[in-house]
């Protein structure tokens, strides 16, 4: 993997963090789930006359993780509801790179090379160990645990989904910018079903942190989907999770969670996984 995708992916884990963070400092999260989804589709809006349609062999892509992704936004609110950042957001980042790796070999014939392997493990392990600080953490968040493990395989699978689909695409921006627009529609239906009384009050209030967090989000996975086109997914999906150093510090800021020495050692080995990446 090239110096200029390491770093460009290593921005696009400070933005994930960031609208992660944001979403769990709010007060309703499956509203602010829905206001960011709606912003993410939002901003690219004036990119749609600029950017052409992707080619018709990714649209079954798009389609399939535009599904993945609803499952995905309902699990993350449900990882936040029943634990801190610190704890789900490591989780399910950690163990996302792993069943990617895996199932990439398998099903794409990606297989990585010792050194990349090992830059897998360290950053897995190294974000996995920040969400279990504490010995008890998983007997004290069993529900966000699961919530947590669910959502990972989730994200592998929109990984793998849209790591295949952007190939086939013509061009990342074709990919990444139709998806979002196309992807702002079933989550906000569904959420203005189930809270008709409460989302548009909501938005109207909170549009601010909607369109920042999709802003986010959308420039986050853009730039990952671009350097799924440039280096394996397996590395791309390891390498976005120093997202969660980022979250811990967010987490420790801001949300007021706690962040020691064992945390400290777990970026430790996240860093020295981003390392053997380069090898």
């Amino acid at each position: 993997m090239s110096l200029g995708v390491t770093l460009a992916v290593l921005g696009a884990a400070l933005l994930h963090a960031s609208w992660n963070a944001m979403l769990k400092g709010g007060s309703d999260m499956t509203l602010d789930m829905a206001n960011v989804v709606a912003g993410s589709a939002l901003v690219v809006v004036p990119l749609l006359p600029f950017v052409p349609l992707p080619e018709p062999a990714s649209w079954p892509y798009i389609a399939a993780s535009i599904v993945i992704h609803i499952g995905y936004y309902t699990a993350l609110v449900g990882t936040y509801r029943a634990g801190d950042l610190s704890h789900g957001y490591p989780l399910m980042r950690g163990v996302a790179p792993l069943l990617v790796a895996g199932f990439g070999a398998a099903v794409l014939g990606e297989l990585p090379g010792v050194w990349m392997w090992i830059g897998i493990l360290l950053i897995s392990g190294g974000v996995i160990g920040i969400a279990f600080i504490g010995g008890a953490s998983f007997l004290h968040n069993r529900r966000a645990t699961a919530w947590a493990l669910a959502n990972a395989a989730l994200i592998a699978a929109y990984t793998l989904v849209d790591g295949t689909g952007v190939r086939l695409a013509g061009s990342p921006e074709r990919y990444a910018v139709w998806m979002f627009f196309f992807d702002g529609f079933p989550y906000v239906l569904i959420v203005a079903w189930l809270r008709r009384a409460d989302l548009l009050p909501y938005v109207r209030d909170h549009w601010w942190r909607g369109l920042a967090g999709g802003a986010f989000a959308v420039v986050a996975y853009a730039i990952a989907l671009w350097a799924m086109t440039r280096a394996p997914i397996a590395a791309v999906a390891a390498l976005r999770e120093t997202s969660v150093i980022f979250a811990a510090v967010l987490g420790s800021w801001f949300l007021k969670e706690p962040f020691g020495r064992a945390r400290v050692a777990g970026a430790t080995a996240v860093v020295l996984g981003v390392v053997f990446l380069k090898f």
